[in-house]
């Protein structure tokens, strides 16, 4: 799955008249650098969510022969419904084996076999790659690699799913993940909700495996400056 229904907002002025997903970088949009990522590394089946300039989106697709995959929507029509609610209204989208989820607005040489290969070995029910990098907010992550807390780096805000920071280690959220179909039986029962609380309270009761990926390049283009 591709995210690609937000507004946009932190990088607006760009985003006025055309949704993130259209913006352009290296000769390409957006979106055809998120599909043919996906299509590189073996995926053969994506759903994009939509929302703001939903049809200049869903035109841009159908307009192109390149891609050889199929290609479906969920369309978010009444209202954005954030990370977590928009994976839940695509649910009809995935079968019963782990699927990827991959921000529209991001650039990465990630190997996503290797991740998916990871993830399946971990048996854990998602697996959300990481990466030491400067960030506003990290993930905590266990001596063996599972997700253990959230801290924000700004105002030392912790959130744990132990009872103790110690041995922990501060990570950073590429915004990719996998996730078992699983896990829509626990999703919350509002339509709306953003997914890394979710995360974090699963991760009480659940393996929530975090596979880093230091040495590959990423670049976050969800913000003005990096078109600057």
């Amino acid at each position: 799955m591709i995210l690609a229904a937000g507004l946009g907002t932190r990088l607006k002025p760009l985003t006025d008249f055309k949704p993130k997903a259209l913006l352009e970088w290296e000769g390409h949009t957006l979106l055809e650098h998120s599909i043919l990522k996906l299509k590189s590394e073996g995926f053969t089946s994506i759903v994009i969510n939509v929302h703001h300039y939903a049809e200049m989106v869903m035109d841009f697709v159908k307009a192109k022969d390149m891609f050889g995959i199929e290609i479906e929507f969920s369309h978010e029509k009444a209202e954005l419904l954030d990370t977590g609610g928009g994976i839940a209204k695509a649910s009809w989208f995935f079968g019963k084996n782990p699927f990827l989820v991959y921000n529209v607005d991001i650039i990465s040489d990630i190997d996503l076999r290797a991740m998916y290969r990871d993830h399946l070995e971990s048996g854990a029910i998602a697996t959300l790659a990481v990466k030491e990098r400067l960030t506003s907010r990290s993930l905590l992550m266990s001596e063996d690699g599972f997700l253990k807390g959230w801290r924000d780096n700004r105002s030392g805000e912790t959130i744990l799913t132990g009872d103790t920071a110690e041995g922990l280690v501060p990570i950073a959220f590429s915004a990719i993940h996998i996730m078992d179909p699983k896990v829509f039986s626990l999703f919350p029962k509002e339509k709306r909700f953003p997914l890394m609380p979710f995360y974090l309270e699963l991760a009480n009761t659940h393996q929530v495996n975090l596979y880093r990926h230091d040495r590959d390049s990423w670049t976050d283009l969800g913000k003005l400056e990096s078109f600057s």
